[in-house]
């Protein structure tokens, strides 16, 4: 079950998500579930894996916004460095920030 504790444990900074989010707990927790329920992950894998670096570009994007908004710092960090390294087209190996923001997806999913 989702708590402002357990999200602070995760490494969520919860004073600027729940400011974001007009100080309403019960908002903040419905929106990082809705984040959690957030399917995008596996479709910037899937656009990773086939090459599509401007798709996958809108889509870390995406999920930068969508974690920066909530203050989940831990998913924001890889996903925030995709996104800049996908936004100059850069052909590299993403795996390694794939499977840290994966990582740390599963963390947040677990709580």
């Amino acid at each position: 079950m989702l708590t402002i504790e357990n999200l602070r444990d995760f490494g969520a900074d919860t004073d600027e998500g729940l400011m974001r989010c007009m100080n309403k707990e019960d908002f903040y927790l419905m929106l990082v579930g809705k984040a959690v329920d957030d399917k995008r992950l596996s479709e910037l894998e899937r656009q990773l894996s086939a090459g599509d670096l401007d798709a996958a570009f809108e889509t870390a994007h995406a999920l930068k916004g969508l974690y920066a908004n909530l203050a989940l710092t831990p998913l924001t960090k890889p996903v925030s460095e995709m996104t800049e390294l996908l936004r100059s087209c850069t052909d590299t190996d993403y795996s390694a920030l794939l499977s840290e923001t994966k990582k740390q997806y599963d963390r947040l999913c677990s709580l």
